[in-house]
Parts: C-alpha cells; sequence; structure tokens
C-alpha cells in the first residue's frame, strides 16, 4: 500500500508544528531560567505558540449531487475505519455545508443550524457564538453505526409550502425547474438544516484538519458565507466532476466564478472526474479504457479552460474498497493515489511557507533583541571591568574622579530618559490616532449605516451608491492607517538613531509593516460583490434577499479584516518600542552597578579585587548565556527547515 499520501504528509507535517513548538518552548524556558524574560517577550511567545496550535488546513469539496464528494472524503480521509463515514449513497446525501473539525474543549457532537435561520440576514460565522441557536446532537465515538446514524441528520429534509421555502430563500420562482419539484399537495423539499459542524476526534482533525462538505452548487450562488468565507479561505478546494455526466454549464460558471482564480493557476485548485470505474469494460482492453479516461479528461479540461494535468480521474468508490481490504492492484487502478499525490505536492508546501515565514519574522526579532540584551550587559561589565583594572594602585583621588565621571554618565542618561519619556507621549498620541482609522465602532456604524441605505432602497443605484461608499470609506481607513504607520515608524527610526548616538546604545532598525494583505481582502470582497449584484437594475423580493444576506456575511468579513488588523498593529506597535524599552532598562541598571561598584571600592580598597573578580566571573556567565543561545537560534533554524517529506522517510 503506498504512503505517498495526503494523509500521512500531513500528519507529519503536524509532527514539524508540533517540532517548532517546542524549539521555541525550549528557548521560552531558557529565558525563564536566565532571568532575562520580560510580560511583553512572554506574551509574543505564547501569541505564536496559540497560533501554531491552533493552525488549521482547510480542504473544500465542491460538486453538484450525485458526483461522490462523501464518498471521495471517505476515501481519502475516513478509510481507516474501514466503514463509510460519511453517508454515501444514490441521490443526495449532503443537504447543507458541513464542516468537519474537532474542537478539544468540547464533547464530540453534531452542532445542526435550522434551515429558518436563512430568513434572517445573519451569517452563519455570527450563529456560531451562539450555540442554544443550533440543534446539538451527540456523537458516540466508539460505535461506527452509531455515528452513522448521527451523521444521517445532515441530510434530513422536510416538506414546507412553497411561500415558507421562499421566505428561506430555497425556492426561486423565476427557475423553471423549481415548478418541478413541487409535490401533488402543493408543497416542496427543502433541507432541514442550514449549516452542520460535526466535531469529531479523528487523528487529522485532532491535528488541526477542516473539511468542508458542500451541498452542491446551487448553495454557491444562495449561500454568501461559502462565497466570500469558506471556500477563498480553503487551503485546497477539489472540484469534482463525474464521468458519467461530463461538465455541465453550471460546472462552468462555478469553476470560473469561485473556484478557479485565472484559469485555474491558483495552487490547490483541482479538478476531479469521479467514477471512472463506470469506464471499466470487460470487452475492452486497458489500453482502450485508458485512451478513453484520457480522453474524457481533456475534453473536461478544455471545457473548463484548464491544462489536463490538472483533472485527476478517480474512482472514490473502489478506491475506499481497496483501502478497506488492503488490495494494491485495484488501489492503483481506482487512481487515488496520483490525486493523494498533487494534493499532498500543493497543499502541504504551501501551508508550510506561510507557517514558516510568519515564524520565523517573528521569533527571530525575538532573538535578536535577546542577544542585544546580552551584547549590552557583556559591554557593560568589560566596559567597568577595564576602568576597574585601571584603578589599581591608585590614589583616592583617581577613584573620586572616576565616580564623578560615573554620576555624570548617569546624570546625562537621566536627562535622555527625560526626553524618552516626552517622545512616548507622542509615541502615545500617534498610537491613539492610529486605532481612530481602524476603530472597530466606527466601522459597526459604517455597516449600519450601510444596511439602513440598502433597506431605504430596492432599487441598485441606491443599494449600489450605498456599498460603494461602504467600500470607499473602509479603504480609506486602511490607507491612512498606512500613512500614519510609516510616520510612527519614521519617528521610531529617529529616537533609536538619537539613543544610540548619545549614549552607545546597540543601533536597532524599527521592523517595517504593510497593509497590503488587508486592502487585497478588501478588494476580493468587492470585487464578490460587483460580479453578484451590480450588473442589476432592480430587484426583486428574493434578489434583494440575497444581496441582503451577502451584505451581512461581507460586513462581516471587513469587520473580521479590521479585527486582525488591530491585532496586528497592536503587537506590530508593542514590538518596535519593546527593544528600546529593554536597552534603556539594561543601560540604567548597568550605570547603577557601575557607580555602586565604584562607591564599594572607595570605601574599602580592599574590595577592588574582589569586585574585579565578581565581574570576570559575570562576564564568564554572559559569554555562556550568548553560547547558549546560539545553540538555541540553531535548534529552531534546524526546526524551522526540516521539510515533512524528510519527516515521513526518517519514520518510514
Amino acid at each position: 500500500m503506498t504512503t505517498d499520501n495526503l494523509v500521512a504528509h500531513f500528519e507529519a507535517y503536524s509532527a514539524w508544528r508540533g517540532d517548532l513548538s517546542g524549539s521555541i518552548g525550549d528557548y521560552r524556558n531558557w529565558l525563564s531560567e536566565q532571568e532575562i524574560n520580560d510580560a511583553q517577550t512572554d506574551l509574543r511567545i505564547q501569541q505564536l505558540l496559540d497560533r501554531l496550535s491552533e493552525d488549521k488546513l482547510n480542504v473544500a469539496f465542491v460538486a453538484e449531487f450525485s458526483r461522490g464528494k462523501s464518498e471521495l472524503i471517505n476515501a481519502i480521509f475516513f478509510a481507516g475505519y474501514k466503514q463509510r463515514i460519511l453517508p454515501s449513497s444514490a441521490g443526495r446525501t449532503t443537504m447543507c455545508p458541513t464542516e468537519l473539525l474537532h474542537d478539544g474543549s468540547r464533547e464530540p457532537c453534531i452542532q445542526l443550524l435550522p434551515i429558518e435561520t436563512r430568513a434572517t440576514d445573519t451569517t452563519t460565522t455570527e450563529y456560531k457564538r451562539y450555540l442554544d441557536e443550533w440543534k446539538v446532537l451527540p456523537l458516540d465515538v466508539s460505535s461506527g453505526e452509531g455515528m452513522i446514524e448521527a451523521f444521517r441528520h445532515v441530510s434530513q429534509t422536510k416538506r414546507v409550502s412553497v411561500e415558507e421555502a421562499k421566505r428561506v430563500g430555497m425556492y426561486d420562482e423565476s427557475d423553471r425547474d423549481s415548478a418541478l419539484t413541487i409535490h401533488q399537495d402543493g408543497t416542496v423539499d427543502i433541507p432541514c438544516w442550514r449549516h452542520a459542524v460535526i466535531n469529531f476526534p479523528h487523528p487529522l482533525l485532532q491535528q488541526g484538519l477542516v473539511i468542508l462538505d458542500t451541498p452542491g452548487l446551487n448553495a454557491i450562488g444562495t449561500e454568501p458565507e461559502l462565497t466570500l468565507n469558506l471556500l477563498p479561505n480553503a487551503h485546497a478546494v477539489l472540484f469534482i466532476l463525474a464521468a458519467d455526466s461530463g461538465v455541465t454549464k453550471t460546472d462552468i460558471e462555478v469553476w470560473r466564478n469561485h473556484i478557479g482564480n485565472a484559469q485555474g493557476r491558483h495552487k490547490g485548485r483541482l479538478v476531479v472526474m469521479n467514477k471512472i470505474d463506470g469506464l471499466w469494460d470487460e470487452l475492452k482492453t486497458q489500453e482502450q479504457i485508458d485512451d478513453e479516461i484520457a480522453h474524457q479528461a481533456r475534453a473536461s479540461a478544455e471545457l473548463l479552460g484548464i491544462s489536463p494535468a490538472q483533472v485527476f480521474p478517480v474512482s472514490a468508490q473502489k478506491g475506499l474498497l481497496a483501502k478497506v481490504n488492503q488490495d494494491a492492484a485495484l488501489l492503483a487502478k481506482s487512481r487515488l493515489p496520483a490525486l493523494e499525490k498533487a494534493l499532498t505536492d500543493e497543499l502541504i508546501p504551501s501551508k508550510q511557507e506561510i507557517v514558516r515565514d510568519n515564524t520565523q519574522s517573528e521569533i527571530e526579532d525575538m532573538f535578536r533583541a535577546t542577544r542585544s540584551i546580552l551584547e549590552a550587559r557583556i559591554a557593560s561589565v568589560r566596559e567597568q571591568l577595564e576602568e576597574l583594572k585601571a584603578l589599581r594602585g591608585k590614589n583616592e583621588d583617581v577613584i573620586e574622579h572616576m565616580m564623578s565621571k560615573v554620576k555624570k554618565d548617569k546624570e546625562d542618561f537621566e536627562r535622555g530618559l527625560q526626553r524618552f519619556q516626552a517622545l512616548r507621549s507622542v509615541f502615545s498620541q500617534q498610537t491613539n490616532i492610529l486605532f481612530t482609522y481602524l476603530g472597530m465602532d466606527a466601522l459597526k456604524t459604517q455597516v449600519k449605516d450601510t444596511r439602513m441605505a440598502m433597506v431605504s432602497s430596492r432599487f441598485t443605484k441606491g443599494i449600489r451608491d450605498a456599498m460603494n461608499g461602504f467600500f470607499r470609506d473602509v479603504n480609506e481607513n486602511i490607507e491612512k492607517s498606512a500613512r500614519q504607520i510609516e510616520e510612527i515608524k519614521t519617528m521610531m527610526d529617529a529616537m533609536y538613531r538619537k539613543f544610540s548616538e548619545e549614549h552607545g546604545l546597540n543601533p536597532i532598525l524599527p521592523a517595517p509593516f504593510s497593509t497590503l494583505k488587508y486592502t487585497k481582502e478588501l478588494a476580493r470582497l468587492e470585487k464578490a460583490y460587483n460580479e453578484h449584484f451590480n450588473t442589476l437594475t432592480m430587484l426583486t423580493n428574493e434578489q434583494f434577499s440575497l444581496t441582503s444576506k451577502f451584505f451581512e456575511t461581507m460586513a462581516s468579513r471587513v469587520v473580521h479584516v479590521y479585527e486582525i488588523a488591530n491585532r496586528d498593529v497592536e503587537n506590530w506597535l508593542k514590538a518596535i518600542m519593546a527593544p528600546m524599552e529593554t536597552q534603556v532598562r539594561e543601560h540604567q541598571l548597568q550605570l547603577r552597578r557601575r557607580l555602586e561598584s565604584i562607591k564599594r571600592i572607595h570605601k574599602a580598597t580592599d574590595t577592588l579585587e574582589d569586585r574585579i573578580a565578581e565581574l570576570e566571573h559575570m562576564e564568564s556567565g554572559i559569554t555562556q548565556q550568548m553560547d547558549e543561545l546560539a545553540i538555541l537560534r540553531q535548534h529552531f533554524e534546524n526546526s524551522l527547515a526540516f521539510e515533512p517529506a524528510e519527516m515521513l522517510a526518517a519514520s518510514a
């Protein structure tokens, strides 16, 4: 059986992440042992460790019903259970967007959000904050049959009147096919649930994997959370076709508008042509079968505007069967390993690169700050040693002169501290200005005003003006923030340079900060709005309801962008001030020690040699600390550079 698959590599990736957390934890413990740590550094390390432990890998499966989505999820991730975990049978089995994840703070369960919540404009993300709005079913993970039965709740439907179906956005009277779904008694079938979250302690989910199973292509247009949040933020999207049904017009539209992104060149966007076992024909040679599969794959690629290399023919059903029965020949014939390898090659390295970059820049900044402290300490100790060794055999007048010199240095530095406090006051004022641009209260007021403007106008001109004004304002605030950040950095550059020149402190360059990622995310949201709603002239009730839902989801995403920007800016402001505060504190401490040392020698000259010996011991201790820090940094760099593929090979 092949081990070169997504599951094994994801386990290796999680092990790499754990090893990285371990090396950061070792650094933190060492800082505490050496009494070099401070509250600010400890907080930064804790936030970094929290981000690593909460790191998620999101994989979304998108297809029309009866394409084998659930079977493919079973085959790739849950074959080890030797049975189908997700319901998979003919017809429609996934009726609502379903997230499979693990939250260790809660018992295994299935959370189901009633379909009636679609009648409100509240997003599913917002509803996740209120557990009492969901139906929660316990999940008995010790019983395979019990789990399967619990999972069946996700696909429950119910019959309601056409009016009720319209109210929750599950019936579109402008769609001719909708009339065919009406039963003789005038009712229609709709899903019972709007969204499902399955909290399941599967080993991969415990390590941070999140699987999104979508209910069909129509949901992508009617559930804004999918369009604006879940799919764009998925690290991989598998778009599933079926060999027996080919590529439909809807498939092409969804691929181009929501998934493919620049004709499918986006990393982690793969097309799966499932059910190739339907083409296995005992009256044909294997070569003829392979040619037919290749022809279908080329035709699908051409219709979607992508390379044939991005289309992966598979048989999920036979792949699952092969894994359950340990049938290597059938597994190879199902072609599932080729898809798993493609996911591995695209998904894991790109995710690791993001985590590596984010972790490296932050932890190396802390290593530099720690080394700077040690360098300042050893420089001060060596300066004291030179001063004290020069006092050997000198008379009392020389010692008094030396004491006067150190006193003057201390007074000069304390005058500099007054300027530092004044600059801190200016820094605080500049920071307050920055947070007015990123203020959450002001943003929520903008959301409220835009919502009211939309409600007061059913014509798209009024809605368009309101939305354009909303995006103009939020983008303008990000631009103002960028200018304010640059002003703060320029001020800090000057302050660092001045202190370095006046007091001999180590020169430090304040870290830069870019708002580009927030601007890009806002541009993506605005583009999504324009593509969906900027072409209509007047909205029907259904269209207006959908537009309102899109706005609420979009506004929720903008609020999320601002929340991240606030957190990132706050961390940057702490990071930019922390090295200066540390150096000032260290320099002040060393000046005080020098003065105390000379005072002691002035009172009793026989303590000179004792003090020199004490300082030489301190010098040796700091040198050892610098060596230990270098070793810790090397361990961190080794952990950072290690590839999951190497870890997998080593374990094999």
